[in-house]
């Protein structure tokens, strides 16, 4: 079955590769073909989840290029496939006439595929592939509009951004490989050899940080919303902004050796869920409030990965996967139909359009955590047992839950209620679309936030127990019924209070509200560090170059110029003064010979005669 788990990568790569690069507007049907490769997918996602097929092909001595179907993977694979098929078939009537729809549709089923890679590689070498894929697909998918500046410039931030701390999984690979990890199979990973496991570990969060948006890296994600709806719907759902801590997921072994990168960890995604869920809930514009709560709400699962609850940040990914691709979708749809994001001129537009009304607000309410939807249950799985062995984590958790509330039904209350001048007029969208017909709009983001609304079953025990033996990760944590019981009444009462005192402006200071609704703007302090390092470091290499190297080489070639001279003055004119004297000696000698060469024969005996003479006389001499 081993072509099971390498048609799930290669299916949708190869395919959308060569959608991508037809270019040809209208060329190919390029909205079905998507469709009916994210559906086959679909079929052997769940294939796959069921037989975990794994393989693997060599590719360097002892480094192999596998992919498995093993651990949270097992529970991932059909959420991520069933949400690139939703959110394609919501995009067939989203894109207009002036985009490719082959380009968009090619982009997006790589882009799936390498999420796809990343979940079931089983080493380093893979998952480096899949990431790097997967993070020049999201520039492209960001920047789709690229007559617009402002999309140009926000995937540029988001690439260079993610690009940097993606830097850490290469410090992860070389450490493994120092380590001892020869095959770098991320199941080698917690047998590493101090230090080099310490900065492993290290490199793996930093990477899954930046590409899940966690503090400080969370500001890109605010400029991503100038990509498409489809686009934002697929990538903080299941995809990119998931990476990230699914990987962290998937390396917990290693964590759990490092006990204080998996504090630190924990603390991190802490504190994103509680400063990014008040960033949520000071936004105007609602995809920057969905946007914010991602990076919240993925504050959850780095706080399992740093706890240890594998199996309650799994549940909680599979949930906001859902839910989120449901908002992010009918927000996409109220986009084009009303040409607007502002939450103030949205008001009402939850009774225009009935339909999406009612699905916009059930998955909001899963989003603001109320009970018994999912992603109360699955948050209340994190956090259960943390009050025990940690108060603050519990507390800032239990914090950034009750923020969660906030944000969630702000959004449905402003959605529902009717405005003062009338409800809301349809007018051209500010995305290409140009209007979606509602009964295309419905189906898809309907279906997701049902979904969403009841995979909260994933965490009930005798749910729960199963599937965590059968994915091989420990048993959750399960909330004691005090800690559920508060939970829940926490909720319900911030419910009712942000429900019914919505009207008035909360208690916060102006220039604070501003500066949390401008969230994107954090990261320019940060952005400005590594441009001014790399302007340091490019000054300090001209000045090498200009005062070492420079002066080196031309110090070098007048050494060269020195030594040839001297060498002339000591070498080669004495032996050329040999070579003319013997010259001139053997010339000599061969005039005087040439004088006895007469022609006459009386003198050719005369000097015979002498000759004889000479020997004669020397014979006697001798004796």
């Amino acid at each position: 079955m081993a072509f099971l788990v390498w048609s799930l990568v290669l299916l949708p790569v190869l395919t959308g590769g060569v959608l991508a690069c037809t270019g040809t507007r209208g060329a190919v049907p390029a909205f079905p073909v998507g469709i009916a490769v994210a559906a086959a997918d679909l079929v052997a996602a769940v294939a796959a989840t069921v037989v975990r097929p794994s393989s693997e092909v060599p590719l360097f001595r002892g480094i192999g290029f596998g992919l498995a179907v093993e651990g949270p993977s097992g529970l991932l694979l059909v959420p991520v496939t069933a949400v690139v098929l939703a959110v394609l078939w919501f995009c067939a009537t989203a894109i207009g006439p002036r985009e490719s729809a082959a380009r968009f549709t090619g982009l997006m089923l790589v882009f799936s595929g390498a999420m796809l890679g990343t979940v079931t590689a089983s080493g380093l070498v893979p998952l480096l592939v899949c990431w790097e894929v997967m993070g020049a697909t999201s520039w492209a998918l960001i920047g789709f509009w690229w007559r617009r500046n402002t999309a140009v410039r926000a995937a540029n931030t988001a690439l260079l951004t993610t690009r940097s701390a993606d830097l850490g999984m290469y410090v992860a690979a070389g450490s493994a490989l120092a380590g001892g990890a020869g095959s770098l199979a991320l199941d080698e990973l917690p047998e590493l050899a101090a230090p080099w496991s310490t900065v492993a570990a290290g490199g793996l969060v930093v990477a899954a940080l930046g590409k899940s948006a966690q503090l400080p890296f969370h500001f890109w994600l605010s400029r991503a919303m100038e990509g498409p709806s489809g686009v934002s719907a697929l990538l903080h759902s299941a995809t990119m902004v998931a990476a990230g801590g699914y990987l962290l997921l998937r390396v917990h072994p290693l964590l759990a050796e490092e006990s204080g990168v998996a504090a630190a960890t924990a603390w991190i995604g802490a504190l994103t869920a509680l400063v990014l869920g008040l960033v949520a809930v000071a936004q105007r514009d609602l995809k920057q409030l969905l946007a914010a709560s991602t990076s919240a709400q993925l504050g959850f699962v780095v706080l399992a990965a740093g706890t240890g609850g594998v199996f309650g940040g799994t549940a909680h990914l599979v949930a906001h996967a859902a839910t989120k691709a449901a908002l992010f979708l009918v927000a996409g749809a109220w986009l084009v139909g009303f040409g607007t994001e502002r939450l103030v001129e949205l008001r009402g537009v939850g009774r225009v359009r009935g339909g999406l009304g009612g699905v916009f607000t059930l998955a909001a309410a899963v989003l603001a955590g109320l009970p018994p939807l999912s992603l109360w249950a699955t948050k209340d799985g994190i956090l259960a047992g943390l009050g025990e062995h940690d108060a603050a984590l519990y507390s800032l958790g239990t914090a950034a839950a009750t923020l969660a509330t906030l944000y969630g039904v702000k959004a449905v209350r402003l959605v529902l209620t009717p405005p003062p001048g009338g409800p809301p007029v349809v007018r051209q969208g500010t995305e290409s679309g140009g209007g979606l017909p509602p009964g295309r709009a419905i189906p898809a983001p309907a279906l997701l936030s049902a979904a969403a609304a009841v995979l909260g079953v994933l965490t009930l025990p005798w749910t729960s127990e199963r599937l965590s033996r059968a994915i091989g990760v420990s048993a959750p944590a399960v909330p004691t019924p005090a800690e559920g019981a508060f939970s829940a009444a926490l909720a319900v009462v911030t419910a009712a209070v942000v429900w019914w005192w919505g009207r008035r402006p909360p208690p916060v200071p102006a220039r604070i509200r501003s500066g949390l609704r401008r969230w994107g703007v954090f990261g320019t302090p940060l952005a400005r560090l590594p441009v001014r390092a790399l302007a340091a470091l490019a000054a300090a290499l001209a000045t090498f170059d200009d005062r070492v190297l420079d002066r080196g080489v031309h110090a070098l070639a007048g050494a060269g110029i020195r030594s040839a001279r001297a060498l002339e003055r000591a070498v080669e004119r004495p032996l050329n003064g040999g070579v003319y004297t013997l010259s001139a000696v053997v010339g000599g000698l061969g005039r005087t010979a040439r004088r006895a060469q007469t022609g006459l024969l009386h003198q050719y005996y005369a000097q015979a005669v002498v000759a004889l003479l000479a020997l004669a006389l020397l014979l006697l001499v001798v004796r």
